[in-house]
């Protein structure tokens, strides 16, 4: 049981740091135009990449997909 209980603290500390990283990014980038819509798939693809998924994100807002 506290196996299963710290790996879900884990993923549920990734997905609000992910949050928090996602909106500084935002409060950044508004100045530029180039900011991505912060909902549960970016949220969940930040948490689980860190910053590549972040900057993976930021490729495809570029390209414009």
């Amino acid at each position: 049981m506290g196996d299963v209980m710290t790996k879900v603290l884990k993923y549920l500390k990734r997905i609000i740091l992910a949050s928090f990283l996602l909106y500084a990014y935002n409060l950044i980038a508004v100045t530029f135009n180039m900011t991505i819509p912060i909902n549960i798939f970016t949220i969940l693809v930040v948490g689980f990449f860190d910053f590549v998924g972040l900057a993976s994100l930021l490729i495809i807002r570029l390209i414009g997909m």
